[in-house]
């Protein structure tokens, strides 16, 4: 589990495709990692499969299903990734509850730059409207912000100039893509709603 508040980001070092799998290489830059680790990479949990002391890399493998559910299929060597390790249970709780578990991507739309912070607007193919509410939260490649304005098909989220330069949000540009997770508190009512809904 984590909060989506991003730690630091790394660059992708290798990329290879094996057996409809992505085996995905990156650098890394913490000083303690192991085999079986959980890491958010732009929003999607990944467990560490091997680690190169020597080279400072580590390796992790997206399955057909993750690929399909995210960005995957746009990166790129090189390409900057937002970096969350799993929270620790006795420190404080900031941003929200992020799982890692990629519901949509959402296309960006607009960049507006504006003094003390820069505006982000995305569209996406899935309906939001029982699933994003103005002032509630929405993890964006990873990282924990608030909706400022949505509609069926759109959102809009405000950055503060230290979330857009510690994240790759600096890198991004009109037509990009990116990973969404929807509020898991939201899904847990809309799908208990729905069903109250079918009962009566």
């Amino acid at each position: 589990m984590f909060t989506g508040v991003i730690e630091c980001t790394t660059k992708v070092n290798r990329l290879y495709l094996y057996k409809n799998n992505l085996y995905i290489t990156f650098q890394n830059p913490f000083h303690k990692i192991k085999i079986n680790q959980s890491i958010s990479h732009n929003g999607i949990c990944f467990t560490i499969i091997d680690i190169n002391n020597h080279k400072k890399t580590y390796s992790v493998v997206a399955s057909e299903e993750t690929l399909h559910r995210t960005n995957l299929n746009g990166l790129k060597m090189n390409d900057e990734v937002n970096l969350e390790r799993g929270m620790k249970i006795y420190e404080r709780f900031d941003g929200h509850i992020v799982q890692g578990h990629i519901d949509t991507t959402a296309k960006i739309i607009g960049i507006k730059k504006r003094i003390g912070s820069c505006i982000f607007s995305f569209y996406s193919k899935k309906s939001l409207e029982n699933m994003v509410v103005e002032k509630g939260s929405i993890a964006v490649n990873g990282i924990s912000l608030t909706v400022v304005k949505c509609t069926k098909s759109m959102f809009v989220t405000s950055i503060i100039p230290y979330t857009y330069e510690k994240t790759n949000f600096q890198f991004l540009k009109i037509g990009d893509s990116v990973n969404v997770e929807f509020d898991i508190l939201g899904k847990y009512i809309r799908k208990s709603v729905h069903f109250i809904m079918k009962k009566q």
